[in-house]
């Protein structure tokens, strides 16, 4: 129980600290882009903020939907990518947790912050006064278009990750296999790897 708490805590903070700096590097590159665009430029900035945060939570369920037993028959035959869909099924709960929870909500505030951007560009470019009614209504109507957008596409991802969780991480499978190959990147670590590299551990220690 202590252990388990433990673990939880350090994953926890990891998250926390990873989600600081993703949201900081994030919010920094759409402030910037979006202060130097046009508002029409700047809209479709937003719409792709969303759509990759659509595109993680869909990962993220798939994940969790995902039955690892289809590609150990796969991995059995050597086929790329399968070794590393089986980490990922694995794996689904921290998986599901950083394209959800970070990547997915760091998208949602973000998109948020942008629309706002964009709508004080669009009163500006129009030569609309601050606090108006035109704004106000720019402003609700912008803003109920993203929810829509967010809340519509991710239930759409939703039900094509859990009819076909299969596919898309055997794609994610293959994606990490070659980031790892060519990069040298391990995205990923083996649960079962861990399990033994800590047996051994002790087995050293109790020997000492």
């Amino acid at each position: 129980m202590n252990d388990l708490l433990r673990k939880s805590i350090k994953w926890s903070v990891s998250i926390a600290v990873i989600t600081l700096v993703l949201a900081a590097i994030f919010s920094i590159i759409s402030s910037l882009v979006l202060n130097k665009v046009s508002w029409t430029i700047g809209l479709l900035v937003v719409l792709m903020i969303v759509l990759i945060g659509i595109f993680f939570d869909m990962l993220g369920i798939a994940a969790t939907a995902a039955d690892e037993t289809p590609f150990h028959a796969m991995a059995s035959k050597k086929v790329y990518g399968a070794r590393h869909s089986i980490r990922i099924v694995r794996n689904a709960d921290r998986f599901a947790s950083f394209c959800n929870d970070v990547i997915g909500d760091i998208s949602g505030i973000i998109s948020g912050t942008a629309t706002a951007i964009v709508i004080i560009q669009l009163a500006l470019n129009f030569e609309i006064s601050s606090g108006s009614m035109t704004e106000y209504t720019i402003s609700v109507i912008l803003t109920s278009i993203i929810a829509a957008i967010t809340v519509g596409g991710k239930a759409i991802g939703k039900t094509i990750a859990i009819h076909f969780s299969k596919d898309i991480i055997f794609q994610v499978g293959k994606v990490l296999q070659f980031v790892e190959e060519n990069f040298h990147i391990v995205i990923i670590k083996d649960k079962k790897n861990k399990k033994r590299e800590n047996i051994r551990r002790k087995i050293r220690h109790e020997s000492e």
